[in-house]
């Protein structure tokens, strides 16, 4: 079994709240928007990170970013991208089972036509009256189910 992190939209703001959620995952995917490279520094210490370059990520640490990413976790293969409206697969036809995204700030996970659709929501600033949450999957196997939590921060940035 494996316990993969969910995180996104940080921009810049990797809160104590989120780091405390993500110690003990196998590996951590980030949906793009982090803001700077010191993010990534600090989840990498946590866990492997897979994370995707956000339409806020800009300057030579981010074009290292790719726009997409595709990564096996045990027998499970999980997609990541920042805008879910810029999903450029079929994911079901290229036997993906979780495509992960943020952008909107919104935490969600559905399923759709047997491929999990995860967005972890912001774990960053807040943004309007929406939570700051992060998310994660447990893989067992073939199976991958979601969780989304909404953190329960100390200030309101």
């Amino acid at each position: 079994m494996a316990r993969i992190g969910l995180i996104s939209d940080t921009h810049g703001l990797l809160r104590p709240e989120a780091v405390s959620f993500l110690r003990g995952c196998d590996h951590i995917v980030h949906g793009g928007d982090i803001g700077h490279a010191e993010i990534l520094r600090q989840l990498s210490a946590l866990a492997p990170v897979t994370a995707v370059r956000g339409n806020n990520d800009k300057g030579p640490w981010a074009e290292r970013l790719a726009e997409t990413e595709l990564v096996q976790i045990g027998e499970v293969f999980v997609y990541a991208l920042h805008d879910i409206a810029q999903l450029d697969i079929e994911p079901n036809a290229a036997g993906v089972h979780v495509v992960v995204s943020g952008h909107s700030h919104r935490p969600s996970a559905e399923r759709r036509d047997g491929v999990l659709y995860v967005n972890p929501g912001s774990a960053g600033p807040r943004r309007f009256k929406l939570p700051i949450s992060v998310g994660e999957l447990v893989v067992a196997g073939r199976a991958v189910s979601a969780r989304l939590v909404e953190l329960v921060v100390t200030d309101d940035a």
